[in-house]
C-alpha cells in the first residue's frame, strides 16, 4: 500500500496544467509583425540582404517561409498592400533562388524586372481588359440601276475598321512645337541678354 504522499505526486502529474498562455492582444501583435514582414519581401534589395546575412542557410528561417505561405489565402491576401510580396514568398521555396539572391547581379535583375512590370502593368493590362471595336457592318449595294444615258458614279469602297486607340497613346503632332528656330524665323526672340551700362 501506498503512503498518502506519494499518491498526492500521482494525482498532480496526471492533473492539466490550471494555467494556459492567453495571448494578451489576440494575436494581433503577431499578426501585425507576419503582415511587416510579409511585406518587406517584395524589396528584392531586403532578400538579398537576408542572402549575404546568411538566414537563407537557417534552417529554422526555412521553415518560417513555408509557415508565412497562409498568407496567400484570401481572407489574408486582403491585408497586403505590396502582391509582389508572395510572388517573392513563392520563390524562396526554391532553394537555388534563395542561394542566387546572395549576388547582387541577381538582386538587381530581380529590381529591374519588377520595375518594368510596374511601369508597363497598365498598358498591358489595358490591352487585355478594353473591349475590341465590333466590325463596321457593310451596307448592302443597292440593285442596280437599268443603264441609262448617264454614266455610273463611282462608288466609295467600303471603309476598312481602324483599330482602336489606346487610351495611353498620345499624339504628340497635334501639339505646336516651341522650337527656337520656329520662333526666331517668326521674329520672336526669346534669349536672354545681358543689359549694357
Amino acid at each position: 500500500m501506498a503512503s498518502p504522499p506519494e499518491e498526492m505526486d500521482d494525482d498532480e502529474i496526471q492533473s492539466p496544467p490550471k494555467s494556459t498562455y492567453k495571448d494578451p492582444d489576440d494575436g494581433r501583435q503577431r499578426f501585425l509583425l507576419e503582415l511587416e514582414f510579409i511585406q518587406c519581401l517584395a524589396n528584392p534589395t531586403y532578400i538579398h540582404y537576408l542572402a549575404q546575412n546568411r538566414y537563407f542557410e537557417d534552417e529554422a528561417f526555412i521553415e518560417y517561409l513555408k509557415y508565412l505561405q497562409y498568407w496567400q489565402r484570401p481572407e489574408y491576401i486582403k491585408f497586403i498592400m505590396y502582391p509582389h510580396c508572395l510572388y517573392f514568398l513563392e520563390l524562396l521555396q526554391n532553394p537555388n533562388f534563395r542561394s542566387a539572391m546572395a549576388h547582387p547581379a541577381s538582386k538587381e535583375l530581380a529590381h529591374r524586372q519588377q520595375f518594368y512590370y510596374w511601369k508597363n502593368y497598365r498598358n498591358n493590362r489595358l490591352k487585355h481588359i478594353l473591349p475590341r471595336p465590333l466590325p463596321e457592318p457593310v451596307a448592302p449595294q443597292p440593285p442596280p440601276v437599268p443603264s441609262s444615258s448617264l454614266p455610273p458614279a463611282p462608288s466609295a469602297p467600303p471603309a476598312a475598321p481602324s483599330p482602336a486607340i489606346s487610351p495611353m497613346q498620345y499624339n504628340n503632332n497635334m501639339l505646336p512645337k516651341n522650337e527656337s528656330r520656329n520662333m526666331v524665323s517668326a521674329g520672336i526672340d526669346r534669349r536672354k541678354r545681358k543689359k549694357g551700362p
